[in-house]
């Protein structure tokens, strides 16, 4: 899948690495900015179809359809660089419940930055294997990005902004500092994502987004 179709797509939330948290003090609420990247699944890259014979798309032809959940993370800002690990689940159910079968899916493990710039990307592969005389099979497939630590931090100036204190009654106490496109900018370059999900053709995607 090209990384294009990445940014075209939403993110559906899979789990969060490293949250930030508000934090009530004198003088107003404190939002906590995590530097962990969000772990992310994009919405229509959870689930893959496979078909036989190739090149049909109607239900008789329906071979193995899998899934990815249980998405699990763990991530420490304190190291450099900072690394985000995930371990998933894919379930899946096949057609025929016959002889053992191991079915092989590839999926991507992704770096995002600032919500459209994807820094790294690998493409690794789950075995989904099949008990003889059974419908459902099972994988475990494990992901991870390293992300400098370096490129998470905000301007002085930026974190100025975003930090100082307001009180109520002055000019600024409305004004979302995030407003200015200069600091809206430089945290987006700062925020990183963690995504996960099926390496697909063009055709699966497409029949990801139709069905």
């Amino acid at each position: 899948m090209k990384a294009r179709s990445l940014l075209l797509v939403s993110l559906m939330l899979a789990t969060t690495a490293c949250g930030g948290g508000r934090v009530i003090e004198d003088g107003g609420v404190y939002t906590r900015r995590a530097l962990c990247p969000q772990v992310a699944i994009p919405a229509a890259t959870g689930d893959v179809t496979l078909f036989d014979p190739v090149g049909r798309t109607d239900s008789a032809a329906l071979d193995v359809v899998a899934t990815i959940t249980n998405v699990r993370s763990t991530c420490s800002e304190s190291s450099d660089p900072i690394a985000s690990a995930a371990t998933f689940d894919v379930v899946a159910t096949r057609r025929d419940a016959g002889a053992a079968r191991t079915v092989v899916l590839p999926y991507f493990d992704v770096a995002m930055q600032a919500g459209n710039q994807v820094v790294a990307k690998r493409v690794g592969q789950v075995a989904v294997n099949f008990a003889a005389g059974s419908q459902r099979g099972s994988g475990r497939g494990a992901a991870l990005v390293r992300i400098n630590r370096a490129s998470t931090g905000l301007p002085a100036d930026v974190r100025t902004k975003l930090t100082q204190r307001r009180k109520s009654g002055d000019v600024n106490a409305a004004i979302d500092p995030l407003s200015d496109p200069v600091v809206r900018a430089a945290v987006a370059r700062a925020t990183f994502e963690h995504l996960i999900g099926f390496q697909l053709s063009q055709e699966q995607l497409r029949y990801n987004a139709t069905r």
